[in-house]
């Protein structure tokens, strides 16, 4: 990743009842990274100090190449599309077309005929108020909003929050769309499985204002499985040395089920040592978080 469209190094926010960081993570230029985890892990700060919405008690944060912290920082960030999870309030008496007016000032890139394409292919009227929208209309306008300026980098917090199946899909065929031309980067945030599998290149795992690790996205659900072995030496003492195992639980009939995140390796071990695997699951990613939050829950207890 030595191509970075956004970097963190050594970033801390310290709040009285939460601390994010120290993070270290690098957004890869020309790819989509995701980032999940549960509510409260800091995912939407981490956004916000990106965008030098708020500031970092300590660290380092580069944006497309440029320090946030230098001057003349609006041409970097009339390179960037956000799309927040949550709406100010303050703009629900304006029209939506009153808003776009506004916006389109600060993008010299700006394109109507981009704006007005994702409306009519959303269905979207922009003279409606705001405060009037329902929650996917308004999704689907700031969406479009979002990406009228043709930006460098996008970064998403929840994009599909509120949308139907319908929407949905749209969404996920402008985005690949969007990607197309390379050099486009797309940082998010979702909760929605489905949506990480079908955009992202690279996942990272968030938990607790900490990161776990970023990986690509083959490469993990190529590496998580769970295992059901049996064999006349199969027993839980011996399973625990299998490579990468994260947990063990019976499975009835004398087999264990055991989860690994090292499968090739776990594979091979099991053949070395004369257990039958009878059946191997991939692991979801909902699955594989699940089992990242207990081990981190089990390191703050110890």
């Amino acid at each position: 990743m030595t191509d970075t469209a956004v970097s963190l190094a050594d970033v801390e926010l310290r709040r009285p009842h939460f601390q994010l960081g120290p993070i270290d993570l690098e957004v890869p230029k020309g790819y989509v990274t995701a980032i999940v985890g549960p509510n409260g892990s800091g995912k939407s700060s981490t956004f916000r100090l990106v965008l030098d919405l708020i500031k970092p008690d300590k660290g380092e944060i580069n944006l497309l190449g440029q320090s946030t912290t230098q001057e003349e920082d609006w041409r970097v960030k009339s390179k960037v599309g956000y799309l927040p999870e949550l709406f100010s309030p303050h703009d629900d008496k304006l029209k939506a077309s009153i808003k776009t007016g506004f916006v389109k000032k600060w993008y010299p890139e700006w394109d109507v005929n981009r704006y007005q394409e994702l409306l009519r292919l959303f269905e979207v009227d922009d003279h409606i108020k705001l405060g009037k929208m329902s929650k996917g209309m308004r999704r689907k306008y700031e969406f479009a909003l979002t990406l009228s300026h043709h930006p460098e980098l996008l970064i998403l917090d929840e994009p599909s929050s509120g949308l139907d199946p319908l929407a949905w899909r749209t969404m996920i065929e402008v985005l690949h769309r969007y990607m197309e031309p390379g050099g486009r980067t797309i940082l998010m945030a979702s909760h929605i499985v489905e949506e990480v599998k079908r955009l992202a290149d690279y996942i990272v795992f968030m938990i607790h204002g900490r990161v776990l690790g970023v990986y690509e996205k083959d490469e993990l659900f190529g590496s998580w499985h769970a295992f059901y072995v049996h064999g006349e030496k199969v027993s839980r003492k011996l399973v625990q040395q299998l490579p990468g195992q994260c947990g063990i639980e019976e499975a009835g009939g004398g087999m264990l089920r055991v989860i690994t995140r090292q499968a090739p390796d776990a594979e091979t071990w099991c053949g070395q040592e004369g257990i039958t695997i009878t059946h191997r699951q991939a692991l979801q990613l909902d699955d594989i978080l699940a089992i990242l939050v207990e081990q981190e829950r089990t390191r703050l207890r110890s």
